[in-house]
C-alpha cells in the first residue's frame, strides 16, 4: 500500500515536456529544500509562540484565549504578503444564535491555467488534562531529544505552521508574484466538534473553493515513512444518563432489593461489547480493507499497553482500527471515591464515544447505538440520552492528480515513498469539505508519528518528522505552480 512514483515520469505521470523542463523542476526542489531549511529555526521559534496560548475551544474554557491564537496565526498569514484579504471570521452555529470560535481565512485567485489549493488546518487545542501527568507545563513549549512538547505542539499546531512554513519556503525560492491559486482556512474548533464548519464552509464558499484541499490534521506511518490518510472513521458521541431512583437511599437498609443506578449502568454498558471486546451493537457496520503489516508487539510499544493486558476485537490490528467499529465510555458522573458514602446512587451520567467505519451513515449508527441501549436497559431503568454529536466517515479517491502529486513531492521529501493509511479517529469535516465541493481533490496529510500522543499527557512533535512534512507541502506547491493542465 505505497506509492510509487515513476522515476522516469513528472509527478503528474506526463514525461518532463523537455529536458529543460527537468532541470527547471529540479532547481525549484533544490531552492525549496533550501528555504525550508534556512527557515526552520524561525518556523519552530513561531510554532513555539502558538503552542503557549491555551487556545482550548471546549466551551468551559475561556475564549478569548481562542481569539488570541486566531490574531497570532492571522498575523503570521499576513506576513508573508501573498494574499488579498486575510480576516478572521466567526460563523453562526446552526439552530442558534451563537457563533462558533474564530477562524483565519486568506485567498488569492490562480493565474495562467494553474490549479487552486485550500490548506486547512486548525488552532484550538483539546484540554490539557492534570497538569501532574505531564512532564512539563502543558503549555510550555518544551524541546527534550528530538521532540518539541506542549499541547497543540502536534495537533494541529504544526499543521497550521506546516502551512506557513511552506508557503514562506515557495516565496523564497520563486518570489511572492507565483501563479499558484491559494486559500488559507485555519479553523478554531476542531476539536469541539466543528459545530460551525457547515455555516461558514456556506458563506465562504467561493473563498474557499479550490481544485486540491490539503488538510494537515493526520498521521505519519512512523518517524522515518510519510503517510496518505485514505480512509477515516466516523463519529458518534452522546451523553447517557440512567436513573433508578427519585433519590439516594441507604444502602444498608434497602441494598439487595433496589437497583441502584451505578448497577443499572454497569450491565447495560456491558451489553456493548462481545466477550473479545469488539462491539455488539446490531447494525454498526464494518468494511474490508487491506492493511500493511502490524504487529502486536508494535501495538504494544505505541500504546503503553501493560504486561499481561490483552488487545481486544478480531482481524488483524489494523482493520481493528481502521475499518471496524470502537466504542469508548470517555467519562462517568457518579460519587468519588472519596466522598462516597453508604447510599444506592440514585443517577448516574456517562459519556460514550463511537468510532463507525467507513461507508456507514453516521445518523444510521446513531440510531442503532440508541436503539440498543433503550432494548438493553435492565431492571427498567429509565433512560435520557441526549448531547448526540455525529460525523461522517471518509474515504479518499486516491485515482486523481493530485495524490500523484503528493506521493511524489513525499518520496522527493522523505526519501523513502508514502504508506496509505487508515486511521481509527475522525476528521467529520471532510464530508463537509467534499459535499460542498464536490469536484476537489482531498488530500489528508498530517505532522505527527505515532509517538505523538495528540489529545493525551506529554503530547509532542517530533522535529524530523516535522522538517519532512513541512518540505513535502512545499515541493507539493512548487510542483503545482508548474502545473498548468489541471
Amino acid at each position: 500500500m505505497t506509492g510509487n512514483p515513476q522515476t522516469n515520469s513528472r509527478a503528474d505521470g506526463r514525461k518532463p515536456d523537455s529536458a529543460a523542463d527537468s532541470t527547471a523542476n529540479s532547481q525549484t526542489r533544490a531552492a525549496l529544500r533550501s528555504a525550508v531549511e534556512s527557515g526552520l529555526p524561525t518556523t519552530i521559534a513561531d510554532l513555539c509562540a502558538l503552542v503557549r496560548i491555551p487556545s482550548v475551544s471546549w466551551a468551559a474554557f475561556d475564549r478569548a484565549q481562542v481569539a488570541a491564537s486566531a490574531a497570532a496565526v492571522a498575523a503570521l498569514v499576513q506576513g508573508l504578503d501573498v494574499f488579498e484579504s486575510v480576516e478572521i471570521v466567526q460563523a453562526g452555529i446552526p439552530g442558534g444564535t451563537e457563533l462558533g470560535q474564530p477562524a483565519i481565512l486568506a485567498s488569492r485567485p490562480a493565474r495562467n491555467g494553474r490549479p487552486t489549493v485550500l490548506l486547512y488546518a486548525h488552532h484550538d487545542v483539546q484540554p490539557p488534562g492534570k497538569d501532574e501527568d505531564w512532564e512539563s507545563d502543558p503549555f510550555t513549549p518544551t524541546v527534550r531529544g528530538d521532540r518539541l512538547y506542549g499541547r497543540g505542539a502536534a495537533d494541529d499546531k504544526a499543521g497550521v505552521m506546516a502551512h506557513i512554513a511552506s508557503i514562506r519556503a515557495l516565496v523564497a525560492a520563486v518570489g511572492p508574484d507565483f501563479d499558484l491559486g491559494l486559500a488559507v482556512f485555519i479553523e478554531g474548533e476542531e476539536e469541539f466538534g466543528s459545530r460551525s464548519f457547515e455555516t461558514f464552509l456556506e458563506e465562504n464558499r467561493e473563498a474557499l473553493r479550490g481544485d486540491v484541499i490539503v488538510v494537515a490534521d493526520s498521521n505519519n506511518w512512523d518517524i522515518n515513512t510519510p503517510a496518505i490518510t485514505t480512509a477515516l472513521r466516523g463519529n458518534v458521541t452522546l451523553r447517557l444518563t440512567v436513573r433508578t431512583l427519585a433519590h439516594a437511599s441507604h444502602s444498608g437498609m434497602f441494598g439487595g432489593a433496589i437497583p441502584d443506578a451505578m448497577l443499572a449502568t454497569v450491565k447495560l454498558l456491558s451489553t456493548l461489547y462481545h466477550d473479545d471486546g469488539s462491539v455488539a451493537v446490531a447494525g454498526l457496520t464494518s468494511i474490508d480493507m487491506p492493511t500493511p503489516d502490524y504487529s502486536e508487539e508494535q501495538l504494544r510499544a505505541e500504546t503503553g499497553l501493560l504486561p499481561g493486558v490483552t488487545p481486544i476485537g478480531h482481524g488483524s490490528i489494523l482493520s481493528r482500527i481502521w475499518s471496524q467499529p470502537a466504542l469508548t465510555v470517555t467519562g462517568i458522573d457518579a460519587p468519588t471515591v472519596d466522598n462516597a458514602s453508604n447510599t444506592l446512587t440514585p443517577t448516574v451520567t456517562v459519556r460514550i464515544s463511537t468510532r463507525i467505519a467507513p461507508g456507514q451513515s453516521a445518523v444510521e449508527a446513531a440510531a442503532a447505538i440508541e436503539a440498543h441501549l433503550r432494548e438493553n436497559a435492565p431492571f427498567g431503568a429509565v433512560l435520557d440520552i441526549d448531547d448526540v454529536d455525529t460525523g461522517e466517515p471518509f474515504l479518499v479517491d486516491t485515482s486523481g492528480w493530485a495524490v500523484t502529486e503528493a506521493r511524489a513531492a513525499m518520496t522527493a521529501a522523505w526519501g523513502v515513498p508514502p504508506v496509505d493509511i487508515g486511521v481509527g479517529g475522525s476528521i467529520p469535516f471532510i464530508a463537509d469539505l467534499v459535499r460542498t465541493f464536490p469536484s476537489a481533490q482531498i488530500l489528508v496529510t498530517g505532522v505527527e508519528d505515532p509517538d505523538s500522543r495528540a489529545h493525551s499527557p506529554n503530547e509532542s512533535l517530533h522535529l524530523g518528522v516535522f522538517k519532512r512534512a513541512v518540505l513535502s507541502e512545499a515541493f507539493l506547491l512548487g510542483s503545482l505552480n508548474e502545473r498548468a493542465d489541471h
